[in-house]
């Protein structure tokens, strides 16, 4: 499984709460290591999160919040405050140490192995990476982080489906008048990799490399081997809740990457395109987990196209591999406990299921709130010196130019309050809208 660790983020200075598959974990780096840890988010003393402690400034230990207990990078309690003799420590040392996970750095991006039952397994397997996330080969790529409101089948379902685009996304990455047949062939299909490709007269070939990989590699110019990478990591949080991972990839168009900031790209691109399906699966996904206890997928679904073969081939994969679900209940969890949730608000909520996450759509944010309260600060001492002011100065080239800049701030300071702040926060997405 996947945590993001995006380009150009400061890593994070204290420890980090993360839930996949169900587990609650906690990411930190120890303050004589470069690499990080991942542990299950629990003080084997009494239960209480790690993630709210701290990284110990002299021994770089990971400490719990709760009664100061320490843990060295491979899970072991080192030090016991409350310890009234060492050796209570030093000679119960396994017993009292906490689980921790194998965990790897690729592609900018945290791997961690979640099935503790098979550890020696994790160097030896192979991680789902993209080979366009590589410098080397002239590409340049941003990430995108998204918890969502629904179940992680019907994450992957989306992403291998490219004939919704127009539709979802029209007026943002498409338009209605684009939909048509789409002649998706099957190239392999194995245990370790779901391979296509359709044929248009941009070639796009899509990938589903287990556990958690989709991609779509299009071919703009193949002389000059111009193409592009859309890279989604999909992953299962909780029953009716998965975070999506999105890397994408480019080696040509360099220079308007560079420009543009990243937050931009969230804002106007990313975040939008995500809510265009945000508003559609969170129902669908819900509808179908109820229908399911009675059916299965083929009853459930009518796919008669050749734009439906990766749907099909991704459920034929899942139910022959995976048995149709991923394994909630080994972790203790009921997969049927997920609640209906009719907030739109909720649903859509960027600053928490984003920005809070995202350094640079928070430190964005940050400086939006401060220029707002200069400009008013500079709006009010403005009216105040101009109402003071002669009669002649105050309708001079001086008093005229004065109260000019002040109405431009006030018009900036309005901006940013009711056009960019909320899309920080929250925009309804509505499909009838889009003209």
């Amino acid at each position: 499984m996947v945590s993001s660790c995006p380009p150009g983020r400061p890593r994070p200075s204290k420890p980090t709460p993360l839930t996949i598959l169900g587990m609650r974990l906690v990411v930190w780096k120890p303050g004589n290591s470069d690499n990080f840890r991942i542990f299950l988010d629990e003080c084997p003393h009494r239960r209480a999160p790690l993630s709210e402690g701290r990284i110990d400034e002299k021994t770089g230990n990971l400490s719990c919040a709760y009664h100061g207990w320490e843990f060295d990078p491979n899970g072991i309690c080192t030090r016991i405050p409350q310890a009234e003799n060492p050796e209570i420590v030093t000679k119960n040392q396994q017993n009292f140490c906490t689980v921790a996970f194998p965990v790897q750095e690729a592609n900018e991006l945290l791997w961690v192995w979640a099935d503790l039952n098979s550890p020696e397994l994790a160097q030896k397997t192979a991680l789902p990476l993209s080979p366009s996330i590589d410098a080397s080969k002239g590409f340049v790529w941003y990430s995108y982080v998204r918890d969502l409101e629904y179940d992680w089948q019907t994450l992957v379902e989306n992403q291998v489906d490219p004939s919704h685009v127009p539709f979802v996304h029209h007026g943002v990455l498409g338009s209605r008048n684009q939909g048509v047949p789409m002649a998706i062939k099957i190239v392999e299909s194995t245990p370790e990799v779901i391979l296509t490709k359709i044929e248009r007269k941009l070639a796009t070939t899509i990938t589903f490399q287990p556990p958690c990989r989709v991609e779509y590699e299009r071919i703009w110019d193949e002389e000059q081997g111009k193409h592009d990478s859309l890279i989604l990591y999909c992953v299962p949080v909780l029953p009716g809740k998965c975070r999506l991972i999105f890397q994408q990839a480019q080696n040509f168009g360099k220079t308007k990457y560079q420009l543009t900031p990243r937050w931009w790209k969230h804002l106007q691109e990313d975040s939008l395109a995500s809510d265009g399906d945000v508003v559609l699966l969170y129902q669908q996904d819900r509808i179908v987990q109820q229908k399911a206890k009675s059916a299965n997928w083929q009853d459930i679904y009518h796919l008669p196209t050749t734009a439906d073969r990766m749907v099909i081939e991704f459920r034929r994969w899942f139910d022959k591999y995976c048995h149709g679900e991923l394994p909630w209940r080994q972790v203790g969890i009921n997969p049927e406990s997920s609640p209906i949730n009719e907030n739109r608000a909720s649903m859509l909520n960027r600053y928490e299921q984003h920005t809070r996450h995202c350094h640079s759509c928070r430190e964005t944010l940050k400086w939006v709130e401060r220029q707002q309260i200069i400009l008013l600060t500079y709006f009010a001492i403005t009216v105040a010196t101009v109402a003071v002011l002669p009669d002649a100065t105050r309708y001079s080239w001086f008093g005229l130019t004065f109260t000019a800049t002040a109405l431009v701030g006030l018009g900036v300071w309005a901006w940013l309050r009711f056009w960019l702040q909320p899309k920080f926060y929250f925009l309804d997405y509505v499909h009838q809208d889009k003209k």
